[in-house]
């Protein structure tokens, strides 16, 4: 028996329409109610701020063991084995999570600057040779691609099954559709690469790789563990910040004014990469599942029931923003969630951060307009917002 009636939907977030342009279906969630039950994937739904906080702030009850996608991990067998940071609670998670944290310390990425900052310079140079740029695989790929597995440490040869693999890892989260079913025909390639790329042998020696064996040898994770550690920083720490920096560029072309803000004031670029993270939110929504009995808003939940949590609907929802809707890089982005909230925020949030500040700045110094070609193509995917091709004109400062 729940404790209030609750709102019913047919909506389907993983249709084409709803992964094309899903803020009309978040509009429509939060307006039902603070809990909506989703009729087709027979789970719940919150959409609304207030509550995706509560869910997110709730390990003990709203958790990540069960896994993050519709399926659940208690009664059916994972794709693959589970990721113990993303797809953990603690215990496990918080010894996990300790290794991950201690690899990525604000020294650590304040080292990585100059790179970085070297790679932006390098890739403006060759982008200004040219007037019409893909936005996607000129701009937000190319620079991800480059630095942070040179960060991690893994090998230079078959990088190319870096994307196929995250596309993988963020359908999987969704119900099994014609996406996850296209992405997988590649893991017989792509999954042997990944395993190998994040085994110790596989990885230089002065990368954040093997940091992460080293806590093998200090005894604080097996060898299995490390090279699951390993692979998590590459579902953290790339195909998200990828996806950002290209929904930046996208807001930007849309809003010429930001752009000449930026140039006016570099320094707001930080703040420009967090605007756009709460506008366009890499990841569209995860999955948490009951540990037990609850109540939500009113609503009684039993235990093992799965929770939709819409992190974008979230951070455009006009309870907690002004005008939501518009890219506004003087908004007070903080509080967004983006990066998830809790416990399982996410380990890669400073050096997305990062890149995506050094990016934005390089650009904003040295590209006076950013003007849309052609109308950008939506990459299709069941939780990453994201696109197949941005077509951009950029002309010189």
């Amino acid at each position: 028996m729940r404790a209030v009636d609750f709102p019913i939907s047919d909506a389907d977030p993983y249709s084409t329409e709803s992964m094309t342009d899903p803020y009309p279906l978040h509009a429509v969630l939060r307006e039902l109610g603070p809990v909506v039950r989703l009729r087709q994937y027979d789970c719940w739904a919150v959409a609304r701020y207030e509550d995706v906080n509560a869910v997110l702030l709730d390990w003990e009850t709203f958790g990540s063991g069960a896994g993050v996608g519709l399926a659940n991990f208690r009664n059916e067998k994972p794709w693959r084995v589970p990721s113990i940071i993303l797809e953990a609670d603690p215990p496990l998670h918080t010894r996990t999570h300790k290794i991950l944290a201690r690899v990525m310390t604000p020294q650590v990425l304040r080292d990585f600057r100059p790179v970085f900052e070297a790679e932006a310079r390098s890739l403006v140079d060759a982008l200004l040779e040219r007037r019409d740029v893909d936005g996607m695989a000129d701009i937000a790929r190319a620079f991800p691609e480059k630095v942070f597995p040179d960060a991690v440490g893994l090998p230079s040869e078959g990088r190319e099954n870096l994307a196929p693999y995250g596309d993988m890892v963020f359908n999987a989260v969704g119900p099994r559709n014609a996406l996850v079913e296209q992405s997988m025909a590649s893991a017989g390639t792509v999954i042997p690469w990944i395993m190998q790329s994040c085994s110790r042998g596989g990885l230089t020696a002065d990368g954040l790789g093997a940091e992460v064996y080293a806590a093998v040898d200090a005894g604080e994770v097996t060898e299995e563990e490390a090279g699951m550690l390993v692979r998590s920083l590459l579902s953290a720490g790339l195909d998200t910040t990828i996806a950002a920096i290209g929904n930046a560029l996208v807001a930007f072309a849309r809003f010429p004014e930001q752009w000449a803000l930026l140039r006016e004031t570099p320094a707001l670029a930080r703040a420009a990469f967090d605007e756009a993270m709460r506008l366009e939110s890499p990841v569209q929504a995860f999955f948490r599942t009951t540990t037990r009995a609850a109540e939500l808003a009113g609503v009684s939940l039993e235990a093992g029931e799965k929770v939709l949590v819409f992190f974008a609907s979230a951070n455009r929802d006009p309870r907690r923003w002004d005008d939501p809707d518009t890219f506004d890089i003087r908004r007070k982005s903080g509080g967004h969630v983006a990066f998830g909230l809790g416990i399982h925020r996410c380990v890669g949030e400073a050096l997305a951060e990062l890149e995506g500040e050094i990016l934005l700045t390089e650009l904003a110094r040295r590209v006076r307009s950013i003007a849309p070609a052609a109308e950008p193509v939506i990459h299709l995917n069941n939780s990453l917002r994201s696109f197949a091709r941005i077509p951009l004109r950029l002309t010189a400062a």
